[in-house]
């Protein structure tokens, strides 16, 4: 599935090892860890994913993280991105965040099921 993901992610997906590392952050049992994965199959092939990390909080900040929602290049435009962020706002038991870009496409799709744009994120990298 991580797999899946760098490739259906693109210029807007991370390096493979971070994928994976959130991934498995969600199946972690360690206490302030956690969330879940959820992957749509058509027959044998991943047409969407979906890795949520629980960040441990609550209040000022939420307490899920949308780390990664893609859909299969050759499925988009069928509902099924908008679909699985349905079902992964109905799975979450408070309130979630997420980081887009700019210029990514997705941003519309995020705004239409109720996401808002509060304050834009930095970060210093050491």
């Amino acid at each position: 599935m991580a797999e899946f993901l760098e490739k259906n992610l693109g210029k807007y997906g991370d390096p493979l090892e971070d994928i994976i590392s959130s991934i498995d952050y969600a199946f972690s049992n360690e206490k302030g860890k956690g969330g879940f994965v959820l992957v749509l199959h058509n027959d044998d092939s991943i047409v969407g994913a979906v890795v949520i990390n629980d960040t441990g909080m609550e209040g000022y900040i939420p307490e899920h993280v949308l780390v990664y929602i893609a859909v299969d290049k050759n499925c988009r435009g069928k509902g099924i991105g908008s679909n699985l962020l349905k079902e992964t706002i109905t799975r979450c038991d408070g309130d979630i965040s997420l980081h887009v870009e700019y210029d990514n496409p997705a941003r519309k799709l995020y705004k239409k099921v109720g996401f808002e744009s509060k304050y834009a994120e930095m970060r210093y990298k050491s």
